[in-house]
């Protein structure tokens, strides 16, 4: 199951930002890529292919949350709310969320593939004329300015997936304090959240046994072969992940198959036999762990919605009286 088709060539700030961020990570001890450049057409498109795979539960438990309680959340949020979405993806799970909704008002979606992007605005604003959609190519880790959206309208962000899980934890505060900031006083946080779990659960997530997940961690260096114009060769590396259980979080690696060295954006990266180049991690929360989180942005944790079998969460955060 291999998509032929091309990596995009996407910058999302530029060749220079984007060398000397590949270039620090690679440098650093351990080595390091960060987890959003897998997401280049082909691996966005690989994640899809992750998402339908019998061991990876995610994404079904959230659906299902979903789809029982988007009238519950849509009560929350109130009438004529404005939503901004942090990584669109394939826009699957916001259209339960726009159907459940009381007259949104505008749609933002943000995502780092341009092409997908593209087309999930475009189809959404087939689907939904009465809202106004507003898509942003931007990397949401860093700071981005969104459009301007009326003041009086209540704005609701939306960050689906168990992507807060792929921050360490500073820098999920971090992350949440700007979306803290863009939401305001009267706003919302509609977060998805891993749950922590059985050890063989969550480590069979991440090894699927058909090869999608390790497809996927392989082709980030592809990607760096297209932008910044590496050669790394993928069959000298080999997929790792595990769940590391004191951290509470699964961690994703590539490791060197030989001694090597590598040439990306003109430096040469020397790597040992069975050195790991860590590109994800995927942190699972306990309650006190997603409380404190929430706290130290500004944020209290307003309702919790679980599935079935109490897998995943989906949070409603609201800022901190």
């Amino acid at each position: 199951m291999r998509d032929t088709r091309p990596a995009a060539r996407y910058h999302p700030y530029g060749d220079e930002g984007l060398s000397r961020e590949v270039l620090a990570g690679l440098s650093a001890d351990p080595k390091t890529i960060a987890p959003k450049f897998f997401y280049d057409d082909r691996g966005a498109w690989l994640f899809e292919q992750i998402c339908e795979q019998p061991e990876y539960y995610l994404t079904r438990a959230e659906l299902e949350i979903l789809e029982r309680h988007a009238g519950d959340i849509a009560a929350l949020a109130g009438p004529r709310c404005a939503v901004v979405e942090y990584g669109s993806g394939a826009g699957v799970k916001i259209r339960l969320l726009l159907d459940a909704l009381d007259r949104p008002v505008s749609y933002t979606p943000v995502d780092i593939s341009r092409r997908q992007l593209g087309e999930v605005a475009a189809a959404l604003g087939r689907e939904y004329p009465g809202i106004a959609t507003h898509p942003v190519c931007a990397d949401y880790t860093r700071r981005f300015d969104l459009p301007r959206l009326p003041a009086h309208d209540r704005k609701i962000a939306f960050f689906p997936g168990s992507t807060i899980g792929n921050f360490h934890p500073v820098h999920a505060v971090s992350f949440l304090q700007h979306v803290r900031h863009a939401v305001g006083r009267r706003g919302a946080l509609v977060l998805g959240v891993d749950r922590r779990k059985d050890t063989g659960i969550l480590d069979a997530a991440y090894n699927d046994a058909v090869g999608v997940t390790a497809e996927f961690n392989l082709n980030v260096l592809e990607h760096l072969n297209h932008v910044l114009d590496a050669d790394f060769d993928p069959g000298c590396f080999r997929h790792v992940a595990f769940f590391n259980e004191q951290a509470s979080r699964v961690e994703m690696h590539l490791e060197s198959l030989a001694r090597q060295t590598v040439q990306v954006a003109g430096e040469s990266i020397r790597l040992a036999y069975r050195e790991r180049i860590w590109t994800e991690s995927s942190y699972k929360y306990d309650l006190d762990g997603l409380e404190a989180l929430a706290a130290g942005a500004g944020f209290e944790v307003a309702q919790l919605f679980t599935d079935r079998g109490e897998r995943f969460w989906v949070a409603v955060l609201v800022p901190a009286v």
